[in-house]
């Protein structure tokens, strides 16, 4: 609130700033102009004399000028105006000064008579050397302004890596999970604190290490606990720090940097985002960046610059290695590669234990049923999925974290935020809730199938609904018939479609574009058709196309041809085998559509109960969210909420929770 008001103080202030500037030369101008209008005569001394004698003065004011010798006489004369004076210089005597007292005494005109002014040694100082001291403020106001905006510029080759001198120090008990990725970098610590074991049997320590693996895994987090647990200085940067517009100032920090760290070894330096700066040389359509190329010059030279035992390491991450320069993964430089890689079930239920330590669940809910129900999230990932759960138990003005908060974080962490506010016809309604029913049967009959875990049909960012499910079983690698039953899976909704109307809609489109990639990965790369066990296509690129873009192709246009025939093959059988599947289970098609229209959402637990009962479990009367839309209609008319009639089951119980 303070820095508010001061913002809004010196806004005003700056505001001010013209109006007052403006007034002042008004003022100027009005004073220049009285000035101006001031009409001054002025009398040689015998004139002065002759007024004096005849009387004609009404007014005088003498001042001595020592250092003239001379008086300096102002007044006005009779038949003056208002804005008319006289002005004269006498010679400094006494004879002149009697004459003038005489005529005062007897004509009775005012005198007044002023000091010399440069007499006063403190005026002549303020007159004299003020100005002088007024000049050479200002020049120093603004020469210091300048400087300060420029400060940067005096330190354009320093080095931008900060050290982490806050007290909070990271250690492997702020780590969940990565117990081979801590046991990979464990002997750094080792070196860091008793570098004399190492040298007593000339082994030598890596140099550098870098971490690679996917966005959020902890890299950054794992390289701080190695230099907490070695309690050493730690010094962190990012790759786009060294890299600026004028060549050689990248260099330059780069070698500052490793200047710093030889004063404080042992130290760790930590580079994170190396491919900024470490990207392959020589390559792009034009030529390389020539700043990036002799920061990455600089970066190879330093590091083989200093000794084995110098006690500096260095930590660089990255998500891009294959980007990076060969030079740079060399022996003697980044010859070490720990890959820091998603967390399994027991890695996601340490790291949840870490991040709900000031988070308050429900009875019931388990961290490890929640570390089962998110393969594939990353450390961030989760601690976003808790922090968003908190966040909506805080809105919805609970005293704990519920079930449905997580479930509801989930799907705002996988696909956004529900569009409740989308109004979507009764028959697009059907035709979702069909279309998800679909896919949810296929998976609840395929016993290599993933595990429905909710069905809704609640839009989401591009997708009208969405069925979530995840794998019975966390596998390293898959067989055929998973990829087979994960594509029967996907071809589900259209089916449902097909069987139950008669007509297609686009809602399978991402359904396709899944589908169709993992048909032709079988059959391009994992030799999974009649083709045989051939690899047809490998991802790579040009390095400055991303890598990404392309793919090369090893096979001729026969081959080609004979590709397309094996993955429409594939996809027909697994189509056929997903209608065989929906036209058994119509009974079931029918009870989880029709229940979705009902429910619009749809977890494991009810699913489960659905099957086995043919029907939804019993209401709870204080959980308006598991609520049937009919149910929650009834509960509106009694609460006498208005046009409730026309709202969806999001709307309702936005009303009722108010």
């Amino acid at each position: 609130m303070n820095t508010a008001n001061n913002m809004n103080k010196k806004t005003v202030q700056k505001g001010l700033l013209p109006y007052l500037f403006i007034i002042i030369i008004m003022l100027g101008i009005f004073y220049f102009a009285g000035v101006m209008n001031n009409k001054v005569n002025v009398l040689t001394y015998n004139e002065f004399v002759d007024k004096l004698e005849k009387g004609k003065i009404k007014e005088l004011e003498v001042t001595a000028r020592g250092s003239a010798y001379t008086y300096e006489v102002r007044g006005s004369l009779e038949g003056y105006k208002k804005n008319e004076t006289f002005f004269a210089k006498l010679p400094l005597s006494e004879q002149v000064m009697k004459k003038i007292v005489k005529a005062s005494d007897n004509e009775e005109f005012k005198l007044t008579a002023k000091a010399d002014p440069e007499s006063s040694s403190f005026l002549a100082i303020v007159v004299n050397v003020l100005p002088f001291l007024i000049i050479i403020g200002i020049a120093f106001f603004f020469f210091s302004r300048q400087m300060a905006g420029n400060k940067s510029s005096l330190d354009f080759g320093k080095s931008k890596a900060k050290l982490n001198s806050d007290g909070k120090k990271k250690t492997f008990k702020d780590v969940a999970g990565l117990k081979e990725e801590k046991e990979e970098v464990a002997e750094l610590i080792d070196f860091l604190k008793k570098p004399k074991k190492f040298q007593k049997l000339g082994a030598r320590i890596p140099k550098g290490v870098l971490l690679v693996g996917p966005p959020g895994t902890g890299k950054t987090l794992l390289a701080k606990a190695v230099a907490g647990e070695a309690n050493v200085p730690f010094y962190f940067i990012s790759g786009s720090d060294f890299v600026e517009l004028f060549v050689g100032v990248g260099a330059s920090r780069v070698r500052d940097m490793f200047k710093q760290a030889k004063r404080n070894a042992p130290c760790l330096i930590f580079i994170d985002e190396i491919d900024a700066v470490g990207r392959q040389r020589g390559t792009g359509l034009g030529g390389g960046h020539d700043e990036r190329e002799q920061t990455l010059n600089q970066l190879l030279t330093e590091m083989d610059g200093f000794g084995e035992n110098e006690g500096i390491i260095i930590i660089a991450a990255t998500n891009r290695p294959d980007v990076l320069d060969p030079a740079l993964l060399r022996p003697g430089r980044f010859d070490r590669q720990v890959t820091v890689s998603l967390p399994d079930v027991k890695g996601r239920e340490e790291i949840l234990k870490v991040h709900a330590k000031n988070k308050k669940f429900a009875d019931g809910l388990t961290l490890k049923h929640l570390a089962k129900r998110t393969p594939g999230f990353s450390g961030a990932d989760l601690e976003n999925l808790l922090n968003e759960a908190a966040l909506l138990a805080v809105r919805r003005n609970k005293e704990v974290i519920t079930m449905s908060e997580i479930d509801e974080a989930t799907d705002r962490v996988l696909m956004g935020p529900a569009k409740t506010s989308h109004k979507y016809s009764d028959n697009d309604r059907k035709l979702v809730a069909y279309h998800e029913a679909g896919h949810a049967v296929i998976g609840l009959k395929l016993a290599r199938a993933n595990d429905v875990q909710k069905v809704t049909i609640i839009p989401r960012g591009a997708a009208g609904g969405y069925n979530m499910m995840v794998p019975s079983e966390e596998k390293l690698c898959s067989t055929k018939s998973d990829l087979l039953e994960e594509v029967t899976g996907l071809l589900g909704g259209r089916t449902a479609e097909e069987i139950t109307f008669g007509e297609i809609t686009t809602g399978a489109h991402n359904d396709f574009e899944k589908a169709t990639k993992i048909v032709r990965s079988m059959v391009t790369e994992y030799g999974m058709s009649d083709l045989g066990p051939l690899q047809f296509e490998q991802q790579e690129g040009s390095v400055f196309l991303g890598r990404d873009y392309n793919k090369s192709q090893h096979f001729s246009n026969e081959v080609a041809n004979e590709i397309d025939m094996e993955m429409r093959k594939i996809i027909n059988s697994c189509h056929d085998k997903a209608t065989e599947i929906i036209k058994k289970n119509k009974d079931l098609l029918k009870l989880i559509a029709e229940t979705l229209l009902e429910y619009e959402t749809l977890t494991k637990e009810q699913i489960d109960y659905l099957v086995e009962h043919g029907k939804m479990p019993e209401e709870d009367g204080d959980n308006y969210e598991s609520m049937s839309i009919t149910k929650l209609k009834e509960i509106a008319k009694e609460k006498r909420i208005k046009n409730y009639s026309k709202m969806t089951k999001a709307e309702i119980l936005k009303e009722l929770d108010k």
